[in-house]
């Protein structure tokens, strides 16, 4: 058997037994990965100091001082404004129980009479109100059972409070080493790369890093504009709790159209019960359509642009599927793992396409 096999197989079982490491030791693997994504984020901005003249460790210390410091004061700034939101939004569910209620006995009353007109036997041929009283609790308790099973799911998870700690605690260290030793690790990982294809995978390995810095810088600083945009606009509106959900939406707008529409739904349902006329409903749905248009045809091209290569299905299925297999740490590395794979199946393809197996009058490379 000649060569080739024998390094296929090597290579598939390496990264065979890398996907088993990262799933038997995904309880403990928040804090490392955190630690690696900032330490990512960080790094350009410490090439520039080091430029400068600036020891690499002294760059490590005070970019984590920096960040930790932008952190604080952004969180000392919102954590008030938001609880203060939260506070008023349990205050004022019994009274957003009984607006609702009248809404939907409204509802019900429109829709009860077209189906007397129209002989649609909607409720079976007992009235809306008796209907509802019996189908609804079913789905409460449904839906209420099905909310218990993700809380415990989160407190028992990667969310419970050893691994809080842990990422509080152990991230910072994980950044600074990482930081300080980025170069030397990089070279180290360079040096034992297989020497027949190691301008490859140093090609790839660049594309992939341009990709995943696009994709990761762009798209935070689109969700740190939209959450600014959206908040400040619910609140010219006059919609209550618009700031917690214009920030809700905009931390949300990671996730490609999703966060939108859970804001938009979440804001025109509020709405629907706080105003009496429909003009300012208008302008909660408009708020929010404004919002994808500029997001759509100015902010994404410019933060983020289409050169990044992950189109939003991708985007989404990845963020799904990491959730689905390793709950929030597969959230954490459903992009950078989105778009190695991108990259890869790009160059596949090209591969592909120049190879005998798409057009047999190309010769063997």
């Amino acid at each position: 058997m000649n060569a080739m096999p024998w390094r296929s197989v090597f290579w598939v079982v390496l990264l065979a037994l890398a996907v088993l490491s990262l799933w038997r030791l995904s309880d403990i693997l928040l804090p490392f990965v955190a630690g690696a994504t900032i330490a990512y984020l960080l790094n350009p901005l410490a090439h520039r100091l080091v430029a400068l003249r600036v020891p690499r460790g002294v760059t490590a210390i005070g970019l984590i001082l920096l960040a930790s410091l932008v952190l604080v004061v952004g969180i000392a700034l919102l954590a008030p404004m938001i609880q203060s939101q939260v506070g008023q939004l349990l205050a004022s569910l019994p009274q957003t129980s009984e607006g609702l209620a009248r809404r939907v006995q409204d509802l019900l009353g429109w829709v009860e009479t077209l189906d007397r007109e129209y002989n649609l036997n909607l409720f079976e041929g007992r009235s809306a109100k008796d209907f509802v009283a019996q189908n609804l609790p079913g789905v409460i308790s449904e839906q209420a059972a099905r909310l218990v099973r993700v809380v415990a799911q989160v407190l028992t998870g990667s969310l419970a409070l050893v691994n809080l700690l842990s990422l509080v605690f152990i991230t910072p260290v994980v950044t600074f080493y990482l930081l300080r030793d980025w170069d030397d690790l990089v070279a180290r990982l360079d040096s034992w790369l297989p020497r027949q294809s190691v301008v490859t995978i140093r090609t790839q390995v660049r594309e992939i890093d341009r990709t995943l810095a696009g994709y990761i810088r762009g798209q935070a600083t689109l969700c740190c504009v939209l959450a600014t945009y959206y908040a400040i606009g619910l609140g010219l509106v006059g919609l209550e709790f618009g700031l917690l959900i214009g920030v809700a939406t905009g931390v949300l707008s990671f996730i490609p159209y999703v966060g939108a529409l859970i804001g938009l739904v979440s804001s025109v349902g509020l709405a629907f019960l706080q105003f009496d006329t429909w003009l300012p409903i208008a302008l909660v749905a408009a708020v929010f359509f404004t919002g994808q248009i500029m997001e759509g045809y100015v902010l994404q091209p410019v933060l983020v642009g289409d050169r990044v290569g992950l189109h939003p299905v991708w985007v989404i299925f990845a963020l799904l599927a990491g959730g689905s297999l390793f709950g929030f740490l597969g959230l954490l590395l459903a992009i950078p793992v989105a778009a190695v794979a991108g990259v890869l199946i790009r160059f596949a393809i090209d591969r592909y396409l120049q190879s005998p197996l798409f057009d047999p009058r190309i010769g063997p490379p």
